[in-house]
């Protein structure tokens, strides 16, 4: 089975399950809690603020050597997005592939994915945890912050009650407001 056909395919519509191939076309289908979809939208809701000179998506296929991955959220340049615009899966990764760890993700699987996402081209991975804290990578190794983005926090909050940006002369002014569980840092740049 390709890509193509799971998404033409009828019974695998409406799923509530992240659904990839693996290297011998099999339908790999990983469920999803609430705070996994969160942690997705709080991570596009950040980037799309941080940087408007490309495309953010959600749930982006990626094709390579070992089956198509989804990567959570995508950024890619409006370059490489015009090379997968309209395109089932993406031959050439998005310039960051963000994965929001699953429960049953385990260590070496997301290394697997860091590997083949930077085979494909992706120039960043960051893995997001069930805490909502990040870990950057390029392809020699994790990455203090992204080179990319980088005012993207090491946290990302489950329980905001808002996040703001604003933007004076390319300056990122990061407001928050407490979380139930206390401050959360706040960067001025």
């Amino acid at each position: 089975m390709n890509s193509s056909e799971v998404v033409a395919h009828s019974s695998l519509k409406d799923l509530p399950f992240k659904i990839e191939l693996n290297e011998y076309g099999q339908v790999v289908m990983n469920p999803v809690k609430i705070n996994h979809s969160v942690y997705q939208g709080r991570i596009i809701k950040l980037i799309s603020q941080l940087r408007q000179d490309g495309e953010v998506m959600a749930e982006c296929a990626v094709w390579t050597r070992r089956g198509t991955k989804v990567a959570d959220v995508a950024w890619a340049s409006a370059e490489t997005f015009a090379q997968i615009e309209g395109k089932t899966e993406a031959q050439v990764a998005p310039g960051v592939c963000i994965e929001v760890v699953l429960i049953s993700n385990s260590e070496k699987e997301m290394r697997q994915k860091r590997r083949l996402y930077f085979e494909q081209g992706a120039k960043e991975v960051w893995i997001c945890d069930e805490y909502g804290n990040v870990k950057f990578y390029d392809e020699s190794d994790e990455i203090e912050k992204s080179k990319m983005f980088p005012d993207l926090p090491e946290k990302v909050s489950y329980k905001y009650f808002f996040i703001r940006y604003g933007c004076c002369r390319n300056r990122i002014f990061h407001h928050q407001r407490a979380d139930f569980d206390g401050i959360v840092r706040t960067r001025n740049n």
